[in-house]
């Protein structure tokens, strides 16, 4: 990168652009970072959850977890808990577990007794008993290891996202040295070669810069509105385009470090808990069901029939741009793009694009060939994982709604998505296609296997047989005593948090 000194142009708050400006002026601080927000647009903030990896990101920032944690509601998560996807007896749910290096010792024996239940063995292959964080959740426990414990556990957050994008807000500006622009912009000024040269907002100020980041959400107000940049719609493959959200009051009792996807009639119900309230929603296809009917059956799913708790409706715009770095543009979070959270990778995402963005820029500048290979690896990862998410619905074991059945049918896949099914379908060793394909980045193989053998996709129970072939099956109570002692070492979830306020 050159020594002069440029300024980064952020239009858009929220989480996405407030993380976004923290992320170039930490990495950047010899250049100029403003942002310029809306007085005048709320903030979406449904996206409650996250992935292990913003943990890396608030560490890069150098913000402790007792810091940001109880200002923004925040509580732990292990994993994400599965209700209702199968109809299979033995697999109504099951555990997203995030990785662990404990994992490293039951994984394995997990791939194995898959494979040789897809090959007609009668031979334990639940996902739940093999990995530590299902027990952790299930437990009250907080994904926690105390000093003298020597494996390291991965583990996200759920929080609210609007106190999130205030709490780093105040971060960039009053440590980062962010100016923070409060104008309603109006207009997009292009100089003669087609770059931003400026913003021009509703109140007459001009705000010029070299190079500017989109977080404008859905509009996509420089990316989409004024260069044009197509969008690619993912309504074959994902059919989910609407949600509506409603909190309900805190219970007593644990809370529990995981966040909960339950199949409703024509979509999923996720159940976020925080220290304050749980966050509830519902995503839907609105070309099953109308947006009154779906509030309805989200209340009812809560016990809230009666409430007079107000519901939020959103519309989901699902797909991307077909580039996400043009010209003198980065577009970041929604204006990018949209993936429904069923995995909560819409944080990941955005600190993935602005990561990336940051090593590109800094290898070869502003060159077309390099925003070329960022847009093209932004892409994969986009697509790799739309294709997870494409297969929690079309491996669903529902048969009791035209949604699910239609999700079944759909023949709307990519072809790694078909080689994947092929694969486990035909007792194929599956961590050897996921290497082959060089998909491990976007989901792991332990993912996969978690999401197809917690569904039950295996052969009918009466077409297996017992195993008496001397194959070298794990021991499940060796396993059971193992996740065992291993949970002693973590304290309950309130626990924690407590602490942290303390």
């Amino acid at each position: 990168m050159t020594s002069d000194r440029k300024h980064f142009v952020v239009l858009g708050g929220g989480t996405a652009g407030w993380m976004a400006a923290c992320l170039l002026a930490h990495h950047w601080p010899h250049h100029r970072i403003s942002v310029v927000e809306s007085p005048d647009i709320g903030i979406i903030g449904v996206g409650e959850g996250s992935t292990p990896q913003l943990k890396a990101f608030f560490d890069t920032l150098g913000i402790a977890e007792a810091e940001w944690m109880p200002k923004c509601n925040a509580t732990y998560k292990a994993g994400i808990r599965f209700f209702g996807w199968s109809e299979r007896p033995g697999f109504e749910s099951y555990f997203h577990p995030f990785h662990t290096q404990i994992d490293l010792f039951t994984e394995p024996q997990f791939a194995f007794h898959t494979r040789a239940r897809r090959t007609g063995r009668n031979v334990w292959a639940h996902p739940d008993r093999f990995f530590l964080p299902a027990s952790i959740a299930a437990n009250g426990r907080a994904p926690l290891a105390p000093p003298n414990f020597p494996f390291a556990i991965g583990y996200g957050y759920h929080f609210d996202a609007v106190l999130v994008g205030k709490m780093l807000r105040e971060h960039a500006t009053s440590r980062l040295n962010v100016q923070h622009l409060e104008y309603t912009v109006t207009h997009v000024q292009l100089d003669n070669a087609g770059n931003v040269e400026s913003l021009q907002t509703k109140d007459g100020a001009v705000i010029s810069g070299d190079f500017f980041v989109d977080c404008s959400g859905f509009r996509g107000t420089i990316i989409q509105e004024t260069f044009g940049e197509p969008f690619l719609p993912f309504a074959e493959n994902l059919f989910n385009n609407a949600a509506v959200a409603m909190p309900s009051p805190n219970e007593e009792g644990d809370i529990l470090s995981e966040t909960r996807a339950t199949a409703l009639s024509t979509g999923w119900a996720w159940r976020i808990p925080l220290t304050n309230r749980v966050g509830n929603g519902y995503v839907y296809s609105s070309r099953y069901i109308d947006k009154d009917d779906a509030e309805t059956e989200l209340r009812a799913h809560l016990g809230m029939l009666d409430s007079e708790v107000e519901a939020r409706h959103l519309k989901m715009n699902v797909g991307r741009v077909q580039r996400s770095w043009v010209r003198n543009c980065l577009a970041v979070g929604l204006s990018q793009g949209f993936i429904e959270p069923l995995e909560a990778t819409a944080l990941h995402i955005v600190q993935a694009t602005v990561e990336g963005f940051i090593r590109a820029y800094e290898n070869g500048g502003e060159t077309e060939s390099g925003a070329t290979q960022f847009n093209r690896s932004l892409n994969e990862r986009y697509d790799g994982i739309r294709d997870y998410i494409v297969a929690h619905y079309r491996m669903n074991q529902r048969s009791d709604t035209e949604y699910w059945r239609d999700n079944a049918l759909n023949g709307n896949l990519s072809d790694n998505l078909k080689t994947i099914m092929t694969a486990w379908y035909s007792g194929g060793d599956l961590n050897e296609v996921i290497q082959n394909l060089n998909i491990a980045q976007f989901y792991t193989s332990l993912s996969w296997h978690c999401l197809l053998a917690g569904y039950g996709t295996f052969p009918l129970d009466e077409k297996l047989v017992a195993s008496t072939d001397g194959l070298p099956l794990a021991d499940m109570d060796d396993i059971d005593r193992y996740i065992s002692g291993c949970l002693q070492n973590f304290p309950s979830h309130r626990a924690a948090l407590k602490n942290l306020s303390s």
